[in-house]
């Protein structure tokens, strides 16, 4: 039996398989809403078969956009067309998820096409950025501002209210983005964090926005249906975060309701030396999975069915989420399948050209 085709169940939700759409922007937003470019994107992977599609990184608000483009939930009327992307991915028998996100200092970005540069808040398309201190990703870009209480406040009411509409959009999944350098990173990484409060110095006060802001979460979305957390597992830098780090982290935030961590690395400082090599992230799903005794998802250079297989049997994941892959390959799902010898069910419309 071939795990990758596998059922999962967590709480009340099954997913039919362990594959995964991770989630990646599309930079096709005017002012946070989604378009029919989204309908067609998300909606084709899942007639290609993934048991989980999790949507691009989408803001609570305005400032947390990484650009311009990017999807938004700050205010209700933006909830209209991703209700009807929910409502035709489950017509096709597979689960959403929406990943929420705020951007911090990384945010104001210009689009990828445009060069994706910084944009001073001062010039068209900018804003202000906000993050843990006032430390710049890169030392030519504008400084952010550290968030206050009030600021963080802002921070807690908006990933409140985002929840609220995510349920009523009907999705499946939230998951909260605190990796790639992005706000929380920004708070739970000593590289990005010099505060002096009760966010600020010991791994315990480092890791309290996210905590708190998950707790919220949680309170606001259906106990019965799964939440998310994707965690960059290490700064891959000395003296930055870790994945022992990691490991406690993922212990905390199971104690107050997340269910799985989908394990990702880096991006909190440029120079950071990643390697470049297949599964590079699998082992840190793997140590966290084991040492925190909680489900994980592997993602990163994962691009064949048989990689994936293997990174289930060696139990260290628990889904498989595919990035790149998935944008080269829309029914990566359908063709695992046949190279894994599993039979599954095609499309109905497909189905004359099952081999």
């Amino acid at each position: 039996m071939s795990l990758l085709f596998s059922p999962l169940q967590i709480k009340d939700t099954t997913f039919k398989n362990r594959t995964v759409v991770s989630p990646m922007c599309m930079y096709s937003c005017v002012d946070g809403y989604a378009n029919d470019f989204h309908l067609v994107h998300l909606g084709s992977r899942a007639v290609g078969g993934f048991g989980l599609i999790i949507q691009e990184a989408t803001a609570v608000s305005p400032e947390g956009r990484i650009s311009y483009g990017d999807m938004g939930l700050w205010n209700d009327e933006q909830i209209r067309k991703p209700k009807e992307i929910v409502d035709f991915v489950h017509a096709q028998h597979a689960l959403i998820g929406i990943q929420l996100a705020h951007a911090g200092r990384k945010a104001s970005h210009e689009l990828p096409k445009e060069g994706a540069k910084k944009i001073k808040p001062t010039d068209k398309n900018g804003w202000q950025t906000v993050s843990a201190s006032a430390l710049p990703f890169r030392d030519t870009e504008p400084a952010p501002l550290a968030l206050d209480a009030s600021g963080i406040d802002k921070i807690k009411n908006d990933y409140k209210a985002a929840t609220i509409r995510a349920k009523i959009a009907g999705y499946d999944i939230v998951e909260i983005h605190a990796a790639h350098g992005y706000l929380f990173h920004q708070f739970y990484s000593p590289l990005a964090n010099k505060r002096t409060d009760k966010y600020g110095g010991s791994f315990e006060n480092r890791i309290r926005l996210l905590l708190e802001v998950t707790e919220i979460v949680r309170n606001e979305w259906p106990e019965k249906k799964p939440l998310f957390v994707r965690i960059s597992a290490t700064d891959w830098i000395e003296g930055g975060w870790n994945v022992d780090d990691s490991v406690k982290l993922a212990m905390a935030l199971k104690k107050i309701g997340v269910d799985l961590i989908d394990v990702s690395s880096g991006g909190n400082v440029p120079k950071a030396n990643i390697p470049s090599e297949p599964g590079y992230q699998a082992g840190f799903a793997a140590q966290i999975k084991k040492e925190a005794n909680i489900l994980t998802g592997a993602v990163g250079q994962i691009t064949n069915a048989e990689q994936a297989e293997q990174l289930l049997k060696k139990e260290k994941a628990d889904l498989i989420l595919f990035g790149r892959e998935s944008l080269r390959d829309p029914y990566l799902p359908l063709h695992a399948a046949q190279e894994l010898n599993v039979d599954v069910d095609w499309p109905l419309q497909y189905e004359r050209a099952k081999i």
